[in-house]
């Protein structure tokens, strides 16, 4: 998998160590690079782009006030000297905001985040229909019970044993939440707690610290609830 990315940067120095270290990412196909937001709009209007670096301070228009402009955004990594501009790319639903001087290896894990995110991408549109057609079998009431995939509403660890809750029924089983955890697809389930992984799909809301899918109430853990409400919410938070 390659993902097509540009550099928008006024800084000529700037742009070179991106391209260097763009060129260091098997993963990354670098299409070009560009010393303005309204230099890039040809390139970006060709629909090739997946992914900009872009820089946040610039003449005539910030990268942020750029980046809203875009009609079918590709998604974005901030790169900028000034750490106050956080939020507003959290809010824009940025990949990741790198702070300059940027370090390589701090470079390589925002790109390995792009790589997640485009792997999960491709699986959403390929992998997850047939995942959730698709089925397993547990061990539960003496028998051998298939289950679907798109039946499953969240699993919970009970002491030795699994509770698979599903849309039909719940199922107790002698397994190790370690193993279902492994087992159930990464793009479709999430773990929310040392005690329970969810459907993502299934979730009806979030209430604090909890989840609600149907008449159940599932705890999210302190520890995991950054992770939980990005994968939970990115590109599918709807604001003003």
């Amino acid at each position: 998998m390659a993902v097509n990315c540009i550099i928008i940067d006024d800084e000529p120095l700037a742009r070179t160590g991106l391209r260097e270290y763009i060129a260091d990412i098997d993963f990354f196909n670098l299409l070009g690079e560009f010393d303005s937001a309204l230099a890039a709009t040809g390139m970006l209007d060709s629909g090739q782009v997946q992914l900009i670096f872009l820089d946040i301070q610039m003449p005539r228009i910030t990268g942020i006030d750029f980046f809203k402009t875009l009609m079918n955004p590709p998604e974005v990594i901030f790169t900028t000297a000034y750490p106050q501009y956080a939020l507003d790319g959290f809010e824009v639903n940025a990949l990741d905001y790198l702070v300059k001087p940027i370090s390589f290896e701090r470079f390589y894990k925002a790109a390995l985040k792009a790589k997640d995110f485009f792997a999960q991408k491709q699986n959403d549109k390929t992998g997850i229909q047939g995942q959730s057609s698709g089925y397993f079998f547990i061990k539960a009431d003496n028998s051998l019970v298939k289950i679907m995939f798109a039946d499953v509403l969240f699993a919970e660890a009970l002491q030795n044993y699994v509770t698979i809750h599903t849309t039909a029924k719940k199922y107790i089983s002698y397994l190790t939440f370690k193993s279902v955890e492994q087992y159930l697809p990464i793009e479709a389930f999430i773990k929310v707690h040392k005690s329970f992984i969810i459907a993502a799909n299934k979730v009806d809301s979030i209430d604090g610290n909890e989840i609600h899918i149907g008449q159940h109430r599932i705890p999210i853990s302190r520890t995991l609830k950054d992770e939980v409400m990005e994968k939970l919410l990115r590109g599918k938070f709807l604001k003003r």
